[in-house]
């Protein structure tokens, strides 16, 4: 099956897609960007990524119009375009394209583009048997709940939690927990969940929320708030999850074990619920 990309009004071959070397995207980071999950040709939570993607463009002053259901369109047509039933579509928005000026551009159009790929899951034996994280410094930008292009920070996080043979960097800041490189965390303690206060040091991820949902509808208790590093480690359970991961054990911080060092009762209810709502996904 092709990859379809998707460029200002056209959709063409992936590989056919030219975009200006002029795009302040390229030059600046000057953008904006969000990641969906598409499930047997449904993109999954497409309205909240949606949202966000307005929020975090109004936020840096990008006039990007587009209504819900044109956008809805888009995604639909690309994936049936691809051919591909679970895919992964990256949609990037940017101020558009000018001489190179830091400040914005009197006249510009923004550039709007879609890649639509083919999704290819975690490994099932690692779901089961969770994964190992570090932890390092948070040196990020202090607006995290935009979910901006500038992502060399975390880059550098998932590189060095690969040559640590861990897989994921978690960022803390003042010693508190902020999230991880691509990944919200989530601890359990004591039957609790709690997970990182959403404010301008995090994004609110769209997954995390679904995850908050499911555990309050089993009757979980969930807590925003700010958690340290002693306590993660003090853990009954630790996990991530994100769009492309779904739900995700932690078994290790920084080479020590989280309580037995194997997935958690929680950790395992909400991947199995996650999973079976995802079964059930359909647009209406």
């Amino acid at each position: 099956m092709p990859d379809i990309g998707y460029l200002n009004g056209h959709f063409s071959p992936l590989e056919e897609i030219s975009i200006s070397p002029d795009d302040r995207g390229f030059l600046f980071g000057d953008g904006v960007y969000e990641v969906i999950r598409a499930y047997h040709g449904v993109p999954a939570f497409w309205s909240e990524h949606f949202n966000r993607l307005i929020r975090s463009a109004k936020e840096i002053k990008i006039h990007f119009s587009i209504e819900p259901l044109q956008f809805l369109g888009l995604l639909l047509s690309g994936l049936r375009q691809s051919g591909y039933q679970e895919g992964k579509i990256y949609i990037q928005v940017t101020r558009g394209v000018a001489p190179r000026e830091h400040a914005f551009p009197s006249n510009g159009a923004p550039t709007v583009f879609l890649a639509f790929r083919q999704m290819v899951a975690l490994a099932v034996e690692v779901c089961q048997q969770g994964v190992s994280v570090i932890t390092l410094p948070d040196t990020r930008w202090h607006r995290c709940d935009i979910k901006s292009l500038n992502l060399l920070p975390n880059v550098l996080a998932k590189q060095q939690a690969r040559e640590a043979k861990a897989f994921e960097g978690i960022f803390l800041r003042d010693g508190q927990v902020t999230e991880g490189a691509t990944s919200n965390i989530f601890a359990v303690k004591n039957g609790v969940l709690i997970t990182p206060e959403r404010n301008h040091l995090v994004l609110a991820g769209v997954t995390q929320q679904q995850v908050v949902i499911l555990a309050q509808e089993k009757g979980w208790e969930v807590q925003f708030r700010p958690i340290r590093l002693s306590e993660l480690l003090q853990s009954d359970e630790v996990f991530l999850v994100g769009t492309t991961i779904e739900v995700l054990p932690v078994i290790q911080v920084n080479g020590q074990p989280i309580q037995d060092g194997k997935p958690g009762p929680i950790s395992i209810a909400l991947q199995q619920s996650f999973s079976s709502y995802l079964a059930g996904l359909t647009l209406s």
